[in-house]
């Protein structure tokens, strides 16, 4: 993605994900309140299970404890695929909502239909990274792209920036999450440094999508110069499917999107320079060299009858030694601040 300056927010993505469990009316809920929380995207994920995975794959360990072992994941993903029409649908409602519509696509038949709806960006999910023909299709779009690199080292990261460049995509144009493919994600595995190796090893922006519990590993990243945070979150932590538990209610996504809008106020733009409102307080809390004792004109000023107090409207005691000996221009009464 082009470089963001400092004037440019943080771009939150509220990740839905497949947590309408299938139901286009829930998915509905869940654009209200990524919109209401203030987030930019609210993001799906289009998929067909029958593309997608084969029909004896397992589920991962999470998913067999959200969702039981005893289907296949083929069986669990087909109770949650979006048809088209649905996906339509969201689209226009997200534009009602004031929120913009994402969602991530898992093969390159449902990355041509989610472009023919008008997205603005191609989110690459964590699990295609190392997939060849998927990422030289999204690099024929042209589209702003962001990565997800949970699972991924660092080699792997490059192979995938240099097979989107060498298709054609130019690498401004790629923000990078570093994410932790797990759900819920420890804070011992998080290791959030590496966003800064990742934006570092390669020139790009880097962000972060975040699968532990809570908010303030998001904030945090933000903090710490992420310019993209992605964060799933839900209804109901307590309802089945597969991602519910390790997904933020949603009190805690308007928490969370208010917190990293605070901390990209409070980031600034770096200069060390005093702030408009600092201004009128330098007379209150800066102290002056004032006279400690009577002074008669003439007489020199020394330590024994200078001092430094409030307030910050007379000479700075950084010229301290050039007025050391420096004989008095008239008479001072004690207390008073000397002249300039």
């Amino acid at each position: 993605m082009e470089r963001r300056t400092m004037e440019r927010k943080v771009l939150v993505i509220a990740e839905a994900g497949v947590n309408h469990n299938g139901d286009l009316a829930l998915a509905e809920r869940l654009v209200d309140v990524a919109a209401s929380a203030g987030a930019d995207f609210v993001k799906f994920q289009t998929f067909s299970a029958e593309r997608l995975v084969t029909q004896a794959a397992q589920k991962a360990a999470y998913q067999q404890e959200t969702t039981g072992a005893g289907e296949s994941q083929y069986e669990m993903l087909r109770r949650l695929e979006l048809g088209h029409e649905a996906h339509r649908h969201l689209a226009n409602y997200c534009t009602s909502k004031g929120i913009g519509f994402l969602s991530t696509a898992f093969d390159e038949e449902s990355l041509d239909f989610l472009v023919s709806l008008g997205i603005p960006l191609i989110k690459v999910p964590s699990g295609e990274l190392t997939n060849l023909p998927y990422l030289r299709h999204v690099a024929r779009f042209g589209k702003p792209v962001v990565l997800s690199t949970g699972m991924a080292t660092l080699a792997e990261i490059g192979d995938a920036l240099a097979a989107l460049e060498a298709a054609g995509l130019a690498r401004s144009h790629v923000t990078v999450l570093h994410c932790t493919t797990e759900y819920p994600a420890a804070m011992g595995d998080v290791n959030l440094r590496a966003m800064l190796t990742i934006g570092n090893a390669f020139g790009v922006e880097a962000g972060y999508s975040d699968h532990t519990l809570g908010i303030e590993v998001a904030i945090a990243a933000v903090a710490m110069g992420a310019t993209v945070i992605e964060k799933h979150f839900t209804l109901d932590k307590t309802m089945p499917g597969p991602d519910h538990r390790a997904s933020l209610e949603p009190d805690e996504l308007t928490a969370m999107v208010a917190a990293i809008r605070n901390v990209e106020a409070a980031l600034g733009d770096g200069a060390k320079v005093p702030r408009p409102v600092e201004e009128r307080n330098k007379l209150v809390a800066r102290k002056s060299i004032v006279t400690s004792a009577p002074v008669r004109r003439g007489e020199p000023f020394s330590p024994g009858n200078l001092c430094v107090k409030r307030p910050g409207n007379g000479v700075s005691p950084m010229l301290w030694d050039s007025y050391i000996g420096k004989p008095a221009g008239r008479d001072y009464a004690m207390d008073e601040l000397i002249d300039p």
